[in-house]
């Protein structure tokens, strides 16, 4: 027999109430699980191609998308950037100069090493297309030291 069944009648509804409660307690202290987090932006490349006459570099045109208030860490790239904001308006964020805000139909360019990123200033996801001209094997991105990040 167990120990609960040998209580008087009143003692194991007492007993069963308490663990009803305590069980109720313990779900309501458990954190919801949570949810996965959605990356504030998304880059991948969509070609990549070999130079004419320069075996050591590589074009590579990047795809970026970037949720409203979501940023691209500041960063840098081991060859020169050209890009255009395709939808949306963000801000051109580079080290040592003020923010430029940068709308669709609009275009920028970062040399070898320049420290940048970008942040959505809109209410909709901005879309962006980049061309690189970088060193072949070398990690395309960069990340900044964290004292450079947005």
């Amino acid at each position: 027999m167990c120990f609960i069944h040998s209580l008087p009648v009143h003692a194991r509804a007492c007993a069963g109430l308490a663990m009803v409660v305590c069980t109720a307690a313990a779900i309501a202290q458990t954190p919801p699980a949570a949810a996965p987090a959605t990356p504030s932006y998304v880059s991948r490349p969509i070609l990549v191609s070999p130079l004419t006459g320069d075996d050591r570099k590589e074009a590579v045109l990047m795809a970026v998308a970037i949720q409203p208030a979501g940023a691209v860490p500041m960063h840098s790239h081991p060859g020169d950037c050209v890009g255009s904001v395709v939808e949306g308006i963000v801000e051109l964020l580079v080290e040592g100069q003020p923010p430029r805000r940068v709308a669709a139909g609009e275009a920028y360019a970062n040399l070898r090493g320049t420290v940048h990123g970008f942040r959505n200033v809109g209410d909709a996801p901005a879309r962006l297309l980049n061309a690189l001209v970088v060193d072949k094997g070398a990690p395309r991105v960069q990340p900044a030291a964290p004292a450079n990040r947005p």
